[in-house]
């Protein structure tokens, strides 16, 4: 604090001078001298208290007296007294927020060891998918492509393109085999229709299924492929070195491709970036819940206090409840009772304490991740 070092017990000959911030080893103290000092600056050797400039007087004759009782060790900030050399600040695979750069800073680190925040590219799918204005003539609005990237952010990806590519399969072959993004997202296309191009160009390029389809509605036939590390041709600078890249093809209804973005593409983006799983917990349900005969649904729910309140507007092709949802409800073959506690899956902008940044906007500092 700004105000005077003082050693040994009191009134205090007031040294001429002062010690400032940022000056290096000032001469130890004698007892019975004090020095003005500001705040930040380095304590004299020796020195028993500081007295604040609002708890101190200096008389006629240069001594200072105490305006209250002094206790040894007031106002100094000792060192080490956030940490020790040695000492772990954060875990591995902690975020990176503008409050741990500054951590870092003050601990005297000039670099940080991170894993970047993977790239992405959207390719959508589909013909008959329009823009702009009014769906009209058998063609529909396109509800993905506006909301995967702020979305994809919100999961921690650096969203680098989002293509447009109708149901033309060597389109889709061009970008498959010559993306350098580390995970492709594919909206639609990947059922078994005659304009289903997604598994033949899978096939056609050598990729490894790790995930074709899954018992749940909606969202069932949403898959998950391994792709070649290079794309063929000659090797470039921005290929050399690329490590494993992924597809996450999302189905074309739209609440069926936010379940395939919270069970297939948030647990992919987690492990590329080096970062934990969230810890999973229950709700009880406000109200009973339909299932599915055999398979797992996934329901929009908001959280109201201890419990999970389903949606309305909840069929495959609806935005309006998950648009107004906190989370998804894991519902069990058969539906779920009044009381039940269901697993949620939260929203990331809806998970406590903001893990994954803004939506729409990158990640704090880019949303990296120590290593």
């Amino acid at each position: 604090m700004d105000g005077w070092a003082v050693a040994g017990p009191g009134p205090w000959v007031l040294l001429p001078g002062g010690i400032l911030a940022g000056q290096d080893s000032p001469r130890p103290l004698g007892d019975g001298e004090a020095a003005r000092i500001a705040t930040g600056a380095r304590i004299p050797q020796d020195t028993t208290a500081v007295i604040r400039s609002e708890h101190g007087h200096v008389d006629d004759k240069g001594q200072l007296h105490p305006r209250r009782e002094v206790v040894p060790g007031q106002d100094i900030r000792p060192r080490g007294q956030e940490c020790r050399a040695g000492d772990q600040l954060l875990p591995p695979g902690a975020l990176v927020t503008p409050a741990v750069l500054g951590l870092a800073a003050a601990a005297g680190y000039d670099a940080l060891y991170v894993a970047a925040r993977p790239r992405a590219e959207v390719l959508v799918l589909g013909d008959e998918l329009l823009t702009e204005g009014l769906p009209q003539e058998g063609r529909i609005r396109d509800a993905l492509g506006p909301m995967l990237p702020p979305w994809l952010r919100a999961l921690g990806a650096e969203v680098t393109a989002v293509r447009r590519l109708g149901d033309d399969a060597e389109a889709l072959y061009e970008a498959l085999a010559t993306s350098t993004a580390d995970l492709l997202v594919t909206t639609g296309g990947t059922a078994s229709g005659p304009v289903d191009h997604v598994h033949p160009t899978l096939r056609r390029i050598g990729a490894e299924l790790l995930v074709d389809g899954v018992a749940v509605r909606p969202g069932h036939p949403m898959l998950l492929a391994r792709l070649p590390r290079t794309a063929p041709g000659p090797e470039t600078a921005e290929t050399a070195g690329r490590g494993e890249r992924h597809l996450v093809g999302l189905p074309g209804n739209p609440l069926a491709a936010v379940s395939g973005l919270l069970t297939l593409a948030e647990p992919l983006l987690r492990g590329l970036a080096g970062r934990p799983a969230p810890e999973s917990y229950v709700a009880p349900l406000r109200a009973d819940v339909h299932g599915h005969p055999h398979d797992t649904r996934l329901v929009p729910v908001t959280l109201r206090g201890e419990y999970a309140v389903p949606l309305h507007y909840n069929g495959p092709a609806m935005l309006r409840g998950i648009a107004a949802a906190d989370g998804l409800a894991v519902v069990p073959a058969g539906g779920a009772r009044k009381g039940q506690e269901l697993e949620i899956l939260d929203l990331p902008w809806a998970e406590p304490g903001g893990q994954y940044g803004e939506l729409g906007g990158s990640g704090p500092d880019g949303g990296v991740c120590f290593t």
